[in-house]
Parts: structure tokens; C-alpha cells; sequence
């Protein structure tokens, strides 16, 4: 994680070059905007950037290696270091001087501080560039965040903004909002402004002023449908409605979720772990943390009986004209036996 690199910044101690690699783009504005407040003095001007898709490498290094105007030291960030992945060399647009590049690495410049940005989920550890910056650079990988590591992330968001969030508060938020950094960053920056900066991010605060999106409010309603507790699902569902979502997008979405518990049930009695079902299912480890810890969730049998009826209850919706909310909410009131 990068909380102990940041650390390090945050104290002064500024290496020559990072490598930043992964999809998490939140995560490399957090770097570039720490480095930015450790450097002193720098100014705008002392920060360049570069596209590697568009510029050869051997430029950035010149800008590198030339001394900084008025200034100890310039941050340059290169994007898009697409040398470093398997690549299509017929779609190269152009030709990076490798050679120079390592040789370079081995001895960086004193007054500039590089950092390559690789925004891809793997890198090829085949080459030998890779493994040689990987050798040489401070190496952040900006991995989705997961479990205690996404919560203390979370607290330390807060904390940043002047506020504090308890676990089970900021357990709470990823339900409502995900697990995206960037949504998440912004969600808590408007509510540390609401709290002036100061005091606690409560269950009652994100409850007033992060807005629900549909696929969480499906997850929630999922959820007590399949645990059997009807009257919180219908009062789900007529809020949904009030907001103006239509059934026939809430019974493909409740499809959805019903068929990643049905999937999660089956890898879990193959003997998977959270993280390789996340892995296999492309989804976030949270969510199949939840469902694997609903104690109330129906067997899969009954799950495959619920998809059953919700592909009835789409043709229904499809091809008639009369109350379609009605449909669905007869569907919910129905008893759930497992």
C-alpha cells in the first residue's frame, strides 16, 4: 500500500524516481500531489509533463538531467509508460531509447525527481526494463483497496480533511457509495466541508448527504429480499420508485444480484477463499464479503427459482401495459422459503 511511501514524502524524504502502476488513478494523484507539497518551493513551472505515447523517453531525461531554473529541484511526470507492458510494436507511435534509460536509472539526476506513470493492471515482468526500474525506482501499485486496508484508507481521507470516521461508519459508506477512491474522496471532502472541517463522519451524516445510487440501493434491497425481510424490501423498492427508476431496470439489476450470490454460494463450497472468488468473479472482494458472511441467504436451489421467476417477471414487464410497478412488488410480498 502506499501509506508508508507517502510517509516518507510527507517527511522530506523525496527519491529520485517512482514508477506508479495499476488502475487506481485516485491513487496517483494523491502521490503526484504529496510530492508536490514536499518539494520546496516548487512552482507550476517547475512541473513538466510528458506523454511517453507521444514523446521518446530520452527527451524526458534530457529535461532530467538539465538543471532546474531558480528552483533545487523540478518534478517531472512521464504518463503513459507503455514500454513496460506486452505491446503491439506495429501500434507504437514512437521509439523509446531503452539502453539510455537503463544506463540513466543507474544514476539519476540529483535535481529532478521522475515519476512514470504505467496505468495497467500488469506490466510485463518479462522485459528487462521492467524488472531494471522496478530494481531502481520507489515503486507505488495502485490496487483497488480491499477490506481493513480500504477503511483505514477511508479514516485516513478523513483525517486528511480535518474530520474522523469510526470502522463501522466507513463500512457504512462503501455500502452506500462503493468502493471507488476517487467517489469516495469526494463523498468525504463534502461532508468534512459540511462538519467545517472538524468532528465525526456518523451514519446519520452520509445518510443525509451522499445520494444513493440505484445499483447500492438494488444491493440493499437484494439483500432483504433474499433474508426474507419483506417489508424492508417493499419500502426499498417504492423509494426507488419515487426516484423515478423503472421495474424493468430494477428486475434486470435484482437478476444480477441474485446471480452473484448464486455463483459466490457455488465457488465458496469448491472451497474458495474471498479474495480468489473476487479474482474469478471480477468483482470487489467487499461485496462477496457480505454475501459470504448473510447468514439469512436462501440455498442456491431457491436462488436459481427466484432467477427463474424475475425472467417471468421480465417478460411480463416487456409485454404488457398495465401497472408494472404492481408486478414487481406482488414478487417481493410473496414468503421466501429456503
Amino acid at each position: 500500500m502506499a501509506n508508508a511511501i507517502w510517509k516518507k514524502i510527507a517527511a522530506g524524504e523525496i527519491d529520485p524516481v517512482y514508477l506508479l502502476t495499476g488502475l487506481e488513478q485516485h491513487l496517483f494523484d494523491s502521490t503526484i500531489t504529496r510530492l508536490k507539497k514536499a518539494l520546496p518551493d516548487i512552482d507550476a513551472a517547475s512541473v513538466i509533463r510528458f506523454d511517453l505515447d507521444e514523446t521518446p523517453v530520452e527527451v524526458v531525461i534530457e529535461e532530467a538531467d538539465t538543471l532546474p531554473f531558480l528552483e533545487d529541484r523540478k518534478l517531472i511526470i512521464a504518463g503513459n509508460a507503455s514500454f513496460l507492458k506486452a505491446s503491439d510494436k506495429t501500434r507504437e507511435k514512437v521509439t523509446h531509447n531503452l539502453e539510455l534509460l537503463e544506463a540513466w536509472l543507474a544514476n539519476p539526476s540529483p535535481t529532478a525527481t521522475v515519476v512514470f506513470i504505467a496505468p495497467y493492471e500488469k506490466l510485463d515482468a518479462r522485459k528487462r526494463i521492467t524488472k531494471i526500474i522496478k530494481e531502481h525506482a520507489t515503486v507505488i501499485e495502485s490496487k483497488r483497496l480491499q477490506g481493513k486496508d480500504l477503511f483505514t484508507w477511508i479514516q485516513q481521507e478523513a483525517g486528511a480533511h480535518g474530520s474522523r470516521i469510526g470502522s463501522a461508519d466507513a463500512e457504512f459508506l462503501v455500502k452506500m457509495v462503493g468502493d471507488d477512491l476517487l467517489t469516495l474522496s469526494s463523498e468525504i471532502g463534502k461532508m468534512a466541508t459540511y462538519l467545517n472541517g472538524f468532528g465525526d463522519i456518523t451514519a446519520s451524516v452520509i445518510e443525509s448527504l451522499v445520494p444513493r445510487t440505484p445499483e447500492m440501493d438494488v444491493f440493499r434491497l437484494t439483500d432483504a429480499y433474499v433474508s426474507g425481510k419483506v417489508s424492508n424490501t417493499v419500502s426499498i423498492y417504492r423509494d426507488l420508485l419515487r426516484n423515478g427508476e423503472e421495474p424493468i431496470m430494477l428486475t434486470s439489476l435484482i437478476a444480477s444480484q441474485v446471480r452473484l450470490m448464486v455463483h459466490v454460494g457455488l465457488l465458496q463450497k469448491k472451497g474458495y477463499q474471498q479474495h480468489q472468488i473476487a479474482k474469478t468473479l471480477s468483482v470487489h472482494p467487499y461485496r462477496v464479503k457480505l454475501m459470504m458472511e448473510n447468514r439469512s441467504l436462501p440455498s442456491s436451489e431457491r436462488l436459481l427459482l427466484i432467477l427463474s421467476k424475475l425472467a417471468a417477471i421480465d417478460y411480463k414487464l416487456k409485454s404488457s401495459s398495465g401497472k408494472r410497478e404492481r408486478v414487481l412488488e406482488l414478487f417481493f410480498m410473496e414468503p421466501l422459503r429456503k
